[in-house]
């Protein structure tokens, strides 16, 4: 059920809210979370909306969408509610705010929040450069940016370092579970050599095999190349190599003395990434090793690939 309520206040959004609930039947009990979600008038609101929709299945919760128009216009809120097949396990409210309204987004978020259950402000495209210090990142306890697909992942990863507090995350970085799950797996075999180096490679744009390339680095304490190619992970130790590569098939796993092994490899969505990043609000201390690690990674460009010349991350 989908009900549009134009040039509305939150008193009267929330009192539709509550009706809406009664006669259709649906309560607050076994909602877990508030997920507030932050987004400008030109960015695609049903992408966020079903993305949320299908991580409240695992994580029933209250949705707070905040749509930010144009400044210099008149002050209105336009509101809508959907409950029911439309929200998924969870009830979705749509605050479009227009005018000086749009830079007071948390007054208006705050009275549908619910009630000793913690927050989660979510930024699919426009991130903050210090979440926690944002209007509406500091109702959260828990702060998750976007950074798949942003055209400059050093500049953006630079700004996530330096603006980073505890509770902040990135959908980059859950994207990428998989891939450090399955080296993680590949190392636990003996024999438990000495690393010497790794290297990862991949597009220029994919944004979590830096954060891998990051982590990597602070956890090992050895020089790490990130580097432009077909996707692959490196690590040379004291008895040969272990590497991973994405192939047609699924994931490759190369290591001297064993059989390769391999594993079914699909991208994953925005609505998984952000149902792992829900199941543990607590601050993601390895996310944050990551990011500290980038310091520490080495950049290797097209036209040096292959040569000896590197540019250091900054």
């Amino acid at each position: 059920m989908i009900v549009d309520l134009p040039d509305t206040s939150t008193l009267e959004t929330s009192k539709k809210l509550v009706q809406m609930r009664r006669t259709g039947g649906a309560v607050t009990l076994g909602r877990v979370l508030t997920l507030v979600i932050d987004l400008d008038a030109d960015d695609d609101a049903e992408d966020a909306v079903e993305a949320s929709n299908r991580a409240s299945r695992e994580h029933p919760c209250r949705v707070i969408m905040v749509v930010r128009h144009d400044r210099s216009g008149p002050t209105r809120l336009d509101a809508q509610i959907r409950v029911g097949g439309d929200a998924g396990a969870s009830e979705v409210v749509v605050l479009h705010l227009h005018g000086s309204l749009a830079d007071h987004p948390h007054a208006t978020v705050t009275p549908f929040l619910l009630p000793d259950t913690p927050v989660v402000t979510w930024w699919p495209s426009r991130a903050p450069a210090r979440p926690a210090d944002d209007k509406l990142g500091r109702l959260a306890s828990r702060r998750i940016t976007d950074g798949r697909l942003t055209d400059d992942p050093g500049a953006f990863l630079g700004a996530r370092r330096i603006g980073y507090s505890p509770g902040d995350t990135d959908l980059a970085w859950s994207a990428i579970t998989q891939w450090r799950a399955m080296l993680v797996s590949a190392l636990d075999r003996p024999p438990h050599n000495e690393i010497l180096r790794a290297r990862v490679v991949g597009p220029h744009d994919v944004t979590g095999l830096d954060l891998f390339a990051g982590w990597l680095a602070a956890e090992l304490g050895v020089p790490v190349v990130r580097a432009v190619g077909d996707m692959s992970v490196t690590l040379v130790h004291t008895g040969g190599e272990l590497s991973m590569s994405q192939g047609p098939d699924g994931s490759i796993i190369r290591s001297s003395g064993h059989p390769d092994g391999r594993s079914a490899f699909a991208r994953r969505t925005t609505a998984e990434c952000l149902a792992e990043e829900l199941r543990s609000l607590d601050a993601d201390e390895v996310y944050e090793l990551a990011l500290q690690g980038l310091s520490g990674v080495t950049h290797e460009d097209r036209a040096t690939a292959g040569g000896t010349t590197a540019e250091p991350t900054r």
